[in-house]
């Protein structure tokens, strides 16, 4: 496999980098801090734990899935930077490593604990980043694949993992509704330890590979049974690779280590019934413009107008877009394009001015009115009728608020905008270069609306509001005195009113979306079209309606 860069998506050779004059604006500056502190992340526990690794005979759980996935296929990482600002820094990557990549030309959903991060225990966030990679695989209907190295639960924050409604049992439910309904292929290797509950998670894959000397599987160590029975016994005789295939019968097949594993795991995805995806990607082409160009295209100050098509001419494939309703609610973009020989449905928010009705002021691009509600509401009925996926490119400062938008009927407009994105039941995609702010980020395929997938640039800036806003509506009233003649603020007030644009900024930061999970990665712009071309070929694996984690089929 290439070299996977930060993103995890395998580097092209043929696609144009960033080169040093970009990394002068402030989208290149953000890419190089990203790039930084993704490396970072991606060490894991460190060098030391990874030398531990290799003595003891394994590969850690990056090296075994660049053995998995295809050479040049591509990995991208989910939840990379999950948790990344929380723990004083000791659980990078929440401990587990997510994503989707092609095995055998295949694509497939890959989870695999990272033994070097506190012995591949459960943190809370790792409980979260193994749901996301299974709704990803129930949504699509494509593989999963469980490389399981991990000591079970990370007992000091088990009350974030064992209990609740998103506790480590959805984990098992997610598995029974794959295996009985949705009929998901599950493979699992069990390549070093897996611990008591942990051990239902292979129980209810389809296939279990084990490695001998070095895997383990039990609901209870040697000291555990020793505590629990008073009987003295070995890993091995307790829950090695060859038990568990020779005498209890719970695992399917040994190897003699983690290459001939992660072989085994190749042939089996490679003995997968076929895909019943239909063929619907035209010939592929370049875009347009380079995507580097983003770097110059995006303006340092995100309060400053771009032109949208430009940023689409870097990640849509080159050739006639077709607009939708061009001369109609301009500020919002609407039209047909392709990613990779992919067919999507855009919807863009525009930046600038945009002229209205006679008599009235002009429009404020990045702001959802009636008109481009009813304007959008209606092109994504269209998409689902014609089975078109959806392709957001958010940019959006919220609706439009004051008399005349009241009066217009924006309430009404917008809850049937937010329905119809909601009940479309086409795959949904969504980037986020600038703005997600307000209930236009809602009506712009939210997180909570279970789009397939959802990617930020790193100049996304995700929130309510903004700083100034917030500033004004918690503090409007002492500004307002403080205009007047002879008047200044106080010193606390001014104090506080410092402090919550620093608070704004660091929680309008996309990196700090990613740790929270509310993204599943961040993009640079030369990764973008890659990575929008991988989400496509998973959601379009699954004929069946994009709604909510998964819909049952009709048979169930």
């Amino acid at each position: 496999m290439d070299a996977p860069d930060s993103t995890g998506i395998a580097s092209d050779a043929s696609a144009p980098r960033a080169d040093d004059e970009t990394h002068e604006t402030r989208l290149g500056q953000l890419v190089s801090e990203l790039r930084a502190l993704e490396a970072r992340v991606q060490r894991g526990g460190g060098e030391k734990r990874v030398a531990r690794q290799h003595e003891q005979g394994k590969l850690t759980a990056r090296e075994r899935i660049d053995l998995l996935i295809d050479q040049g296929g591509g990995f991208l990482e989910i939840g990379l930077l999950i948790a990344h600002d929380q723990y004083a820094g000791q659980a990078p990557a929440a401990g587990v490593v997510t994503g989707v990549g092609e095995v055998c030309g295949r694509e497939v959903v890959v989870v695999a604990n990272d033994q070097t991060v506190k012995a591949g225990s459960w943190w809370p966030e790792t409980v979260t980043k193994m749901l996301r990679a299974q709704e990803i695989a129930m949504r699509c209907r494509i593989p999963i694949v469980y490389l399981v190295d991990s000591a079970g639960v990370n007992l000091p924050y088990q009350g974030g993992v064992f209990p609740g409604k998103y506790g480590g049992s959805r984990i098992f439910y997610y598995n029974s509704i794959m295996r009985q309904y949705l009929h998901v292929p599950q493979l699992s290797a069990v390549m070093g330890q897996c611990i008591a509950g942990g051990a239902y998670l292979p129980a209810l894959s389809d296939v279990i590979v084990m490695v001998e000397g070095t895997s383990f599987m039990g609901l209870g160590g040697p000291n555990l049974v020793k505590g629990a029975t008073g009987q003295n016994v070995e890993a091995e005789e307790l829950g090695g690779a060859k038990m568990h295939n020779e005498v209890s019968g719970v695992a399917h097949y040994r190897v003699p280590d983690d290459q001939a594993c992660i072989d085994k795991l190749r042939e089996l995805v490679r003995g997968l019934p076929p895909s019943t995806r239909a063929d619907r990607r035209s010939e592929p082409r370049d875009p347009e413009r380079a995507p580097t160009d983003a770097y110059a295209i995006m303006p340092d100050d995100h309060r400053q107008p771009f032109e949208m098509e430009d940023v689409l001419a870097t990640i849509l494939d080159e050739g006639p877009f077709d607009e939708f309703q061009a001369d109609f609610a301009p500020e919002m973009l609407t039209g047909m394009g392709y990613v990779d020989g992919f067919k999507v449905g855009i919807i863009a928010n525009r930046r600038g001015m945009y002229p209205s009705d006679p008599g009235k002021p002009p429009k404020f691009g990045g702001i959802v009115y009636a008109d481009s509600a009813e304007k959008v509401a209606y092109f994504m009925d269209l998409c689902d009728r014609h089975e078109t996926p959806l392709l957001f490119i958010q940019d959006v400062s919220g609706f439009m608020v004051g008399p005349d938008a009241e009066h217009s009927g924006i309430i009404r407009a917008g809850a049937r905008m937010v329905e119809s994105m909601a009940t479309a039941r086409v795959p949904k995609i969504v980037l986020t270069i600038n703005h997600a702010s307000g209930a236009g980020y809602y009506a712009m395929a939210a997180q909570g609306f279970d789009p397939d997938f959802i990617f930020t640039w790193p100049t996304g800036r995700m929130g309510v509001m903004e700083g100034e806003s917030a500033v004004r509506a918690a503090f409007g009233r002492k500004l307002d005195e403080a205009a007047a003649p002879g008047a200044t603020l106080d010193e606390e007030t001014r104090a506080a009113i410092e402090q919550t644009r620093a608070d704004y900024e660091e929680q309008l930061d996309a990196r700090y979306a990613a740790a929270r999970g509310f993204v599943d990665a961040i993009l640079a712009p030369e990764d973008t079209r890659s990575a929008l071309s991988l989400a496509l070929r998973c959601s379009l694996s699954n004929p069946a309606p994009h709604l909510g984690p998964f819909t049952l089929p009709d048979d169930a």
